[in-house]
């Protein structure tokens, strides 16, 4: 559901056009047709018109990114139809090839890592991932961001960046609902640190695992003293590593400044119901985690002796060396205080405050211990109505022992127009029909009580609890692990290699093939498909070499690094309107001829271009940040000014590294 909202996010409103957008179509007008007197041929032309179009309608998104790429190709198709009125022989491409980014390898393997992913996640093993990172990071964007980060940077050293960051996607996306921060500011940091982590070996990106044969193909055409060598797994690691650090250090100084301020959607957190509880009832109340020290006169006291005199409700604990305890059959008023125990409570900050001092009790800035069970997905406050006919009237919430028998801790009791709360002992009044119940719940157990004539849940709108199969995490990761074997260690076509995975969740039962569906962003899959032909196009016709062409007679009589930050540069604008892939075939041969030319290292400037066919962060047209797009809830101009500065830091990096390293 969050997902979906966030995706609408991003589809402008139909038949509205800014101001703005037409100033700009006006000046993009201008351009192409100032392209169309400089270049060569008449299907030169036309393919700088139709690029020109389509980054206009990426930047400004006049609809939506995948109405655009969309609309793009079938504005190729038909150009075989009205090629004679264009001034053209044929369409600017085979309409048998049209639809071939169906098909292609790309996008075929994008789909089958979601459904690895999605099935991962079903058996919970995401779960425990994501908890596993917000125990160490705790629940803050400076600690969260570099785990993250850092994490699907190695994973994505060594397979696919695309396929490292959708398995994490799930992961984020708990994460994000744990510590309440939102998506669009975890997902775009872990996304650019898997297209960085691509560059840490010689098999983390397609550019990378091409650049040998491609070499291996120039050598054919060179004498040989100007014959190279290849390029070994790990020569290209200080580079990519220096690029992943610098990635995550961007984010962790700067994420404030350019990472999109969206409020995470579709989330019931702790604020948000604590601040409904303060503007319906009049009550400020707080989430804590308290520590008892071994000296603490709290020490060998019961809940039951502190919680009403103090006017603070324990709704979780945790003993040394023990799991977190919450929910049904966990908590009762006679469990006994203990040295080193973790507290969990909700209360009024000045009677936290006087809880506190009387105990020399030790208070935690942030939730650690509970990050997981008290997070926002976990649990959190709700309404509970006693309805007549309940066979809880005339008894009080002590006579049922409530929180230990059904998981619901109450924290205040509205009746005739007046709230009480912890301190005016609730607990001990006999209910009556109509009473309203605030309670802390775990939201499993108020799904239980839901079922429960006993009671009338009024909150409704709470994270409902996945139907998790644990029992399948073994097929799931046997599936995951042969994908895996098939990709790392076998010479089989990557679509083919995780399609194995993705299946081998479906008929194990992980999945069901309609959650497999369901699994697949079609968004992207129409995006990234839709830009193929325009690829194709852009290099079939010879708009790509005549760009490359016009570079190049501007530096080739510069020094060395010049002319090889050109050729990064170039590289790094090709691989925005075209695949990283072609754009690494085009411009190899094309720089090694530079290199040879210009007395430099012509294996230096292969690998600078398979490098910086990596630097896709401006637009969403790389496969991570396309697949990041809709459920970070991203726009193309945040790309733009988060990925602006991330282009540039990437090429200064990068280049100061390659004069150091070779």
């Amino acid at each position: 559901m969050n997902k979906l909202a966030d995706e609408e996010q991003t589809i402008p409103k139909p038949g509205i056009i800014s101001n703005k957008q037409i100033i700009a179509a006006v000046i993009f007008t201008v351009f192409g047709l100032y392209i169309a007197t400089l270049v060569p041929t008449i299907e030169i032309a036309w393919v700088s018109a139709i690029l020109v179009l389509t980054i206009y309608l990426f930047v400004f998104e006049v609809v939506s990114v995948d109405v655009a790429a969309i609309s793009v190709m079938v504005l190729l198709g038909l150009t075989t139809l009205f090629a004679p009125v264009m001034g053209l022989q044929e369409g600017l491409i085979d309409n048998k090839h049209l639809f071939d980014g169906f098909s292609s390898n790309a996008v075929m393997s994008i789909i089958a890592v979601m459904i690895i992913g999605a099935g991962l996640d079903k058996t919970g093993i995401m779960s425990k991932v994501a908890a596993f990172i917000l125990n160490i990071g705790g629940t803050t964007e400076k600690r969260i961001i570099p785990i993250i980060s850092a994490t699907v940077g190695f994973i994505s050293s060594f397979m696919q960046n695309v396929g490292a960051a959708a398995l994490f996607i799930p992961v984020v996306s708990r994460i994000s609902a744990r510590s309440g921060i939102a998506m669009s500011r975890l997902l775009m940091p872990m996304g650019f640190t898997a297209i960085l982590g691509g560059t840490i070996t010689m098999v983390g990106s397609s550019p990378l695992i091409l650049l040998n044969d491609l070499i291996l193909t120039s050598n054919k055409a060179l004498p040989a003293e100007q014959q190279m060598d290849t390029w070994g797994l790990f020569s290209v690691t200080p580079v990519g590593i220096a690029l992943l650090i610098s990635g995550i250090l961007y984010f962790v100084l700067a994420g404030r400044y350019v990472l999109p301020k969206t409020d995470a959607k579709g989330n019931v957190g702790a604020v948000d119901s604590l601040q409904y509880f303060h503007d319906v009832y009049g009550v400020d109340y707080s989430l804590s985690e308290l520590v008892v020290p071994n000296d603490s006169d709290l020490i060998g006291k019961y809940l039951d002796d502190v919680e009403t005199s103090y006017r603070v409700r324990i709704i979780a604990f945790k003993r040394s060396g023990e799991e977190s305890r919450m929910g049904p059959g966990t908590i009762a008023r006679d469990t006994e205080i203990q040295p080193g125990m973790v507290l969990g409570v909700v209360s009024d900050p000045h009677d936290l405050a006087h809880f506190v001092d009387k105990y020399g009790l030790k208070i935690r800035k942030e939730l650690r211990s509970f990050s997981d069970s008290l997070s926002p997905a976990k649990s959190g406050i709700a309404e509970v109505v006693i309805p007549p006919g309940s066979s809880l009237i005339g008894k009080s919430a002590r006579d049922v022992w409530m929180r230990k028998t059904y998981g619901i801790a109450m924290i205040g009791l509205h009746r005739d127009g007046e709230t009480m709360r912890e301190g005016d002992d609730i607990r001990s009044m006999p209910f009556h029909a109509g009473d309203t119940l605030v309670v802390h719940t775990a939201w499993i157990a108020l799904e239980r009580i839901q079922k429960d004539r006993d009671f009338v849940v009024v909150t409704t709108e709470f994270p409902h609890e996945e139907q998790l199969r644990p029992d399948k995490i073994l097929p799931a990761l046997i599936s995951f692990v042969i994908a895996l074997s098939l990709v790392l260690f076998t010479d089989i076509r990557l679509s083919v290699a995780l399609l194995t995975g993705a299946m081998g969740m479906v008929l194990s039962g992980v999945l069901s093939i309609e959650e497999a569906y369901e699994a697949v962003s079609w968004k992207t899959v129409f995006l990234l498909a839709s830009l193929i032909p325009l690829g194709l196009a852009v290099e079939t016709s010879g708009t790509a070499k005549w760009i490359a062409d016009q570079v190049l007679l501007v530096v080739g009589h510069m020094p060395i690094w010049v002319i090889q930050t050109a050729v990064a540069v170039l590289a790094t604008f090709f691989t925005l309107v075209m695949s990283n892939v072609g754009a690494t075939v085009l411009l190899v041969p094309l720089a090694i001829n530079i290199a040879i030319g210009a007395g430099a290292n012509p294996a230096v400037f292969a690998l600078t271009v398979a490098i910086a066919t990596s630097n896709s962060f401006l637009i969403p047209t790389h496969q991570v940040n396309a697949l990041t797009m809709g459920p970070g809830g991203y726009k193309v101009a945040d790309f733009m000014k988060a990925g602006g500065i991330m282009t540039i830091l990437f090429l200064v990096v990068m280049m100061i590294m390659m004069s150091l390293v070779f």
